[in-house]
């Protein structure tokens, strides 16, 4: 996590060159994050721990990554709404954002969080305590380089410009849901748990704004420079 944070600050940094309004939006990012991140994973699951003689220790580091990019869009917005600034960032976070979360899930897989069901075969990786498990944080990893590829090829011939992150939370949040079908987190209504409800939820909300940005984007007239 650490880790993350420092690269995309760093990024970021490289990128805002003086722009204080810049600098304050990536720390926006970062406050609404941990906010976010904390609150989802109460929601999902850390309410159900109360019998546990740790709970308070779980409910100190029990984090989400759902809630997380929920709580940095929301936190960036607000920052934007404050600060005045009008132009799109979101390309620039669909960039720092997989690496951020390619990084953490390579600290679950060192600390034995966020684990897979227990499975048979050949996909399977010993966790810990010698049990066979679904390679969780290794599949996640592999899709947050898969899209980070994707998201760069998209980039660099100016398909989908200033949508990017939109188009990350759509992708995110339906692979979430269904990848938490082989994740080892409690079910809480309708066999689903709380993140693949919260994944579902941001699906929906990069689609529409996926949408809502293109329709604005068509309905307003392409510039002219003049010389």
């Amino acid at each position: 996590m650490a880790a993350g944070i420092l690269i995309g600050a760093l990024y970021w940094y490289r990128r805002a060159k003086g722009q204080s309004d810049l600098l304050l939006i990536y720390l926006g990012a970062l406050v609404g994050g941990f906010a976010g991140a904390k609150i989802a994973y109460l929601v999902a699951e850390g309410w159900l721990e109360w019998e546990r003689p740790d709970r308070w220790l779980r409910w100190a580091t029990g984090k989400s990554v759902l809630g997380g990019l929920l709580g940095a869009y929301a936190g960036v917005e607000l920052t934007k709404h404050l600060t005045g600034h009008k132009k799109s960032t979101g390309d620039a976070f669909a960039v720092i954002v997989p690496v951020g979360i390619l990084l953490g899930r390579v600290g679950c897989y060192l600390n034995g969080c966020c684990l897979g069901k227990p499975v048979v075969g050949v996909f399977a990786a010993r966790d810990m305590h010698g049990i066979a498990r679904w390679p969780a944080p290794f599949v996640e990893g592999a899709f947050q380089v898969a899209v980070l590829v994707v998201i760069l090829l998209l980039q660099r011939r100016g398909v989908l410009r200033d949508r990017l992150f939109f188009l990350y939370l759509t992708a995110y949040g339906l692979f979430r849901f269904a990848h938490e079908f082989l994740r080892d987190t409690p079910r809480i209504v309708l066999g689903l748990s709380g993140y693949q409800i919260i994944a579902l939820g941001m699906a929906a909300l990069g689609l529409v704004m996926l949408r809502r940005r293109t329709k604005s984007m068509l309905a307003t007239p392409a510039r002219i420079e003049h010389p």
